[in-house]
C-alpha cells in the first residue's frame, strides 16, 4: 500500500483520544475534552500540527511539559518517505504512542511486520486498542525503547518518534546490514533537533547525515536540561550556524560521534 492509500485507510482522528492538551495564555497547558468543545478538538486533529495527549508523564490538571503527542501529518509523512519502506519490511517503532504512526507502518508493510514500544504502560494499553480498532493488530510492546525488541528482528527498518541524544547501540544491532534508522535527534548540536538517516552496516556499524529539521519529545532517559540547551545553541552560533544537513554521524559498539561535512572533521555537542 502506497502512503497516501495508508493515511486514506487509517485517519488520525481514530487514534486521537478525547483528551488533548492545549496552551492557556499563562503558558501552561490545560485539557481539552471533546465532549466540551468538539469544533476546537475536531479542528487541532485536522490541523497540520502535532497534537499533544499527555503532559509532564500524567498530569490530570495542567501541565507544563509535553511527554506524548500525536505527531503533525506533514511530519509523519516525511519520515514515511525518508524510510523507502517496501511490503514485507520488517520494522522496529520506538514511541508507540497513539498507535497511529504504527497502523501507518502497518498498512504499508503488512501488521505481522511490525514491532512497536511505548515505555508508558497507559499509553501503550490504549495504543493497543486504537489498533486493533482500526484492523491493524501490530506487536505492541510496554518497555523501554531503548533496549529495542531482538525477538522481532533482525530489522529492516528503525523509525524513532522520540528524539535522542545518545543512540542506543542495541538498535544499531538488531537492524540488518542494509538497513535503515531514522531516529530524531535532541538539540546537542544543533538547535532544530535534525532527523538522522543511518544505513546500519556489518558488526554493528552505522553512519549517515543529518537531513531536515524535526522537533521530537525526548527519550525519557534522555531528557535535556535548559541550561545545557541553552549552552548547546550558543554553541552552535558561536559556530557560524552551520545548516543541519551539514552534520553526519558515525555509530559503532564504542561509541558515537557526530561530525562537520566528513567523518575526518567530528565535533563534541
Amino acid at each position: 500500500m502506497s502512503i497516501d492509500a495508508a493515511f486514506g485507510a487509517v485517519p488520525r482522528a481514530a487514534f486521537v483520544p478525547d483528551l488533548v492538551w492545549v496552551r492557556g495564555g499563562d503558558g501552561w497547558a490545560v485539557p481539552l475534552r471533546r465532549q466540551d468543545d468538539p469544533e476546537r478538538w475536531r479542528a487541532l486533529v485536522e490541523s497540520d500540527d502535532a497534537v499533544t495527549t499527555q503532559m509532564d508523564d500524567g498530569a490530570t490538571g495542567r501541565g507544563m511539559w509535553p511527554t506524548s503527542s500525536c505527531s503533525a501529518p506533514s511530519v509523519v509523512r516525511e519520515m514515511l518517505e525518508l524510510l523507502d519502506l517496501e511490503p514485507g519490511h520488517r520494522v522496529m517503532e520506538i514511541g508507540t504512542g497513539t498507535g497511529w504512526n504504527a497502523a501507518l507502518l502497518a498498512r504499508i508493510t503488512g501488521p505481522e511486520n511490525v514491532t512497536t514500544i511505548e515505555i508508558d504502560p497507559a499509553l501503550a494499553a490504549r495504543a493497543r486498542l486504537n489498533l486493533s480498532g482500526a484492523g491493524c493488530p501490530v506487536r505492541v510492546i510496554t518497555g523501554d525503547g531503548e533496549a529495542g525488541h531482538p525477538a522481532g528482528g533482525p530489522y529492516d527498518r528503525v523509525i524513532a518518534t522520540a528524539a535522542v541524544a545518545e543512540l542506543p547501540h542495541a538498535w544499531v544491532r538488531q537492524t540488518r546490514p542494509g538497513g535503515l534508522l531514522l531516529v530524531p535527534w535532541a538539540p546537542t548540536f544543533h538547535p532544530d533537533g535534525p532527523l538522522a538517516l543511518l544505513t546500519a552496516h556489518t558488526e554493528g556499524h552505522a553512519e549517515g547525515r543529518f537531513v531536515a529539521p524535526s522537533w521530537f519529545m525526548p527519550l525519557r532517559g534522555q531528557r535535556i536540561s535548559q541550561p545545557d540547551r541553552n549552552a548547546y545553541k550558543s554553541r552552535w552560533t558561536q559556530a557560524g550556524e552551520p545548516a543541519c544537513d551539514r552534520f553526519g554521524i558515525t555509530v559503532t559498539s564504542e561509541g558515537q560521534t557526530i561530525w562537520l561535512d566528513t567523518p575526518a572533521n567530528p565535533i563534541t555537542p
